[in-house]
């Protein structure tokens, strides 16, 4: 489930998804969490039968599960915590599913900072609020920017007019592709593919034959 949330003076406020609507879809579920099991404790307290009482023994093995319980999810919520702050400053990728649509989109960007809303935590991305269940990928830093340089330069080549149409009013246009691919590294130039050099190494040539044809 995505829980996105809007951030007004550095505090989540209440949107069509919140911790609390997420807390009730646990309780909800199959899953039997804390309170829930707080609850079916007392209940049988109140409802057992006086004749055949539970046992003091049995009490203290329901009370020791109810703690142990209670001590996993207060860790999971810990190691969550602990997982969202290492994340400040890294590029992340989160999956996001509407709740309303169901539709599932890919959001991608840098985590600003970390909010930790009823003990749960939520990564900022370009002031919008994410929970860390939302995690997809954490892409490195290096990987990312190559890779977005590479779609930069496919983009500006679809921009160009078909070789068998270009002119030397093209020639801007065609340099600047050069001169991009060129100023790549040998680690950025690995995300062009063959076909794009191809294509850009063609533009180029005929360009070069366009300018002598016209002296």
């Amino acid at each position: 489930m995505s829980l996105v949330a809007n951030i007004v003076d550095g505090k989540v406020v209440n949107s069509t998804s919140s911790s609390s609507t997420q807390k009730a879809e646990k309780s909800n579920g199959s899953s039997l969490d804390k309170d829930a099991f707080l609850q079916l404790l007392v209940a049988q307290m109140k409802y057992q039968d006086p004749l055949q009482p539970t046992s003091n023994t049995e009490y203290i093995s329901q009370f020791a599960t109810f703690s142990s319980l209670e001590e996993m999810q207060n860790m999971s919520s810990s190691t969550d915590i602990a997982r969202a702050s290492s994340l400040v400053g890294k590029e992340v990728i989160m999956k996001v599913t509407s709740e309303t649509t169901g539709n599932t989109e890919f959001v991608n960007g840098k985590v600003d900072y970390v909010v930790i809303e009823n003990g749960e935590a939520f990564l900022s991305i370009g002031e919008e609020l994410y929970s860390i269940d939302d995690l997809d990928t954490i892409v490195d830093g290096e990987y990312l920017t190559a890779y977005n340089l590479a779609s930069e330069l496919k983009t500006a080549v679809s921009k160009l007019p078909a070789i068998a149409n270009l002119t030397t009013s093209n020639k801007t246009a065609v340099d600047e592709i050069a001169a991009k691919y060129e100023s790549l590294s040998t680690y950025q130039k690995t995300f062009v593919s063959t076909e794009l050099k191809t294509t850009i190494n063609n533009y180029v040539a005929k360009l070069k034959e366009l300018e002598l044809i016209e002296g």
